[in-house]
């Protein structure tokens, strides 16, 4: 009588114990998915901003620098294609393919507003502009914010995929539709990693 208890107990015990620990395995990754999507969304935020500014920073110049169009509108078709990658981005947050793109876009928009800024050094008139001293301000700031976003996003990303990976989470992530690790989001120098040094005091 006793082994049948012990026998029963075993046999029900155990699943209830491997079905609470799935069920903390999948909660734990649904929620470190989570904390590096709003990571994301934080990069979003501050990225959305800046592109806002740089229609009014171009606006701005156009008028010292009407001669300069060839690199105002590059500044405008480089901010419209990192608008699209961070769309691309945003609707899947740590695919490599969407951070990839992110990055490619945002170093052809840095090196078009680096284009910008070296330009506008030989324009005194332009420097002295109140105007375009505060939305250069504002530009740096707002990158600064970015980088702040970003590191937030890479350490969510990386206690993610080291979730994921570690033994034996790595068995049920796959069945719980967390098969792959989530890419972090790493800008070169010449990006968004190093905002343009711009003076205008």
């Amino acid at each position: 009588m006793t082994t049948t208890w012990i026998l029963l107990a075993i046999v029900i015990v155990i699943p209830i114990f491997m079905l609470m620990y799935l069920v903390g395995v999948y909660n734990r990754l649904v929620m470190l998915k989570n904390r590096f999507q709003n990571g994301f969304a934080q990069i979003e935020v501050q990225l959305k901003r800046r592109y806002d500014l740089i229609p009014n920073l171009v606006e701005t110049v156009k008028g010292y620098m009407a001669h300069e169009r060839e690199t105002l509108e590059a500044v405008i078709q480089a901010r419209n294609q990192a608008v699209g990658g961070l769309q691309q981005a945003a609707a899947d947050p740590g695919n490599a393919q969407a951070m990839k793109a992110l990055v490619g876009a945002e170093q052809g928009l840095a090196g078009a507003l680096g284009r910008l800024f070296a330009l506008s050094e030989a324009y005194p008139d332009l420097k002295a502009n109140q105007n375009m001293a505060q939305l250069s301000e504002e530009i740096t700031t707002t990158e600064n914010k970015v980088s702040f976003a970003r590191q937030a996003y890479n350490d969510g990303v990386t206690s993610y995929n080291t979730y994921r990976q570690t033994f034996p989470p790595v068995f049920f992530a796959g069945m719980f539709g967390h098969g792959t690790d989530a890419a972090l989001l790493e800008f070169d120098s010449e990006a968004i990693a190093e905002a343009p040094k711009v003076s205008f005091s």
